[in-house]
């Protein structure tokens, strides 16, 4: 049955794991996991004291915007996760869909308000919003803090995306309003950790002991304006592996951070594009989509797999933004830096 999606003991034993060496901040959300993540988090989590835990989930409401929707999945959460409040609290993945997606979601449905009504009552302690997509609603939302008074903001960092999409630009807006930074994909969903060792080769000569994966993991812990790290860990090992780099942590010194730079040169030599994701050439008078496409072709040529190339490239056309659109006006070549 349906219930068989996740294996409940298991769970357990990772976060008894997790909590007993120090880990205290788990990320969910209604919709991870088939709809099962909250469900089974919280069972997990109900075992420990509350006030030693951080529990973040989201309102997901991507398929169904409507107020009322949109309030049954807030209400849920609290019940499939036992708590009586959330310390942090995310409006998911803003930024697909232009401005007009984030008020279809949030504004116009009252849920915004709502919220920051649920902050004033305790229910919230902190409120944010996790960012995928569009730089210009990023701007625009982060310009809300004035009014809203954000608490955190999560985004996708790590040492490829910093110059390759444009993430250190994301990271710097944030540490100039010193809002606490949450990063997502710090191994930019495992890639990272899969580097083969002729790339690698500066960080096995440095330190032949650390894995791959964890200096993805203690670059973005080095960087000041970040509070926290959330890796997906779907086994013992990565989860030691992790605690073990996190724990006596120490900042990335100039040697290491020169070895990174150098790995990042090894994966770029393979990816011609030296597309920085700046969006300068946007909007194409013809709607392609030519710094998505650059980014997929890029990591198809980094990473090799051609399935996902596949997927991502046909979601591109099925939207209307695929390269058979380009009649070659050269409107784009002008604005690139």
């Amino acid at each position: 049955g349906k219930g068989d999606l996740i294996n409940q003991e298991a769970v357990n034993e990772l976060v008894d794991y997790a909590i007993a060496h120090g880990v205290n901040y788990f990320d969910t959300s209604p919709v991870y996991v088939q709809g099962w993540s909250e469900k089974a988090t919280g069972i997990a989590l109900k075992r420990h004291p509350r006030e030693k835990l951080y529990i973040a989930t989201k309102l997901s409401n991507f398929s169904n915007f409507s107020r009322e929707n949109s309030l049954a999945m807030y209400h849920q959460s609290f019940k499939d996760m036992q708590v009586e409040y959330f310390d942090y609290y995310l409006l998911h993945a803003i930024g697909g869909g232009g401005m007009k997606g984030f008020n279809e979601r949030y504004i116009d449905n009252g849920m915004l308000d709502f919220l920051l009504k649920e902050r004033e009552a305790g229910h919230i302690r902190h409120l944010g919003w996790s960012f995928h997509g569009d730089v210009e609603v990023f701007d625009q939302v982060l310009a809300m803090h004035d009014t809203v008074k954000w608490d955190f903001v999560q985004i996708q960092l790590n040492y490829l995306d910093w110059h390759n999409q444009g993430a250190e630009q994301l990271y710097r807006e944030l540490e100039r309003r010193n809002l606490p930074v949450m990063v997502m994909e710090p191994v930019r969903g495992g890639y990272l950790a899969t580097i083969d060792s002729e790339r690698a080769k500066p960080f096995l000569e440095l330190e032949p002991q650390r894995s791959i994966a964890s200096w993805a993991i203690r670059w973005v812990e080095s960087l000041p304006q970040v509070a926290v790290v959330l890796s997906g860990m779907s086994d013992l090992q990565q989860l030691e592996d992790n605690v073990a780099t996190m724990t006596h942590f120490e900042p990335m010194n100039e040697q290491e951070l020169a070895a990174i730079d150098r790995v990042v040169e090894e994966i770029r030599k393979v990816n011609e594009i030296p597309c920085t994701g700046c969006r300068y050439c946007m909007d194409c008078p013809m709607g392609v989509d030519i710094p998505e496409i650059f980014s997929i072709y890029s990591q198809y040529k980094i990473f090799g797999k051609e399935k996902a190339f596949v997927q991502d490239y046909e979601e591109v056309v099925e939207h209307g933004n695929g390269a058979e659109h380009c009649v070659r006006c050269l409107a784009c070549t002008t604005k690139c830096p």
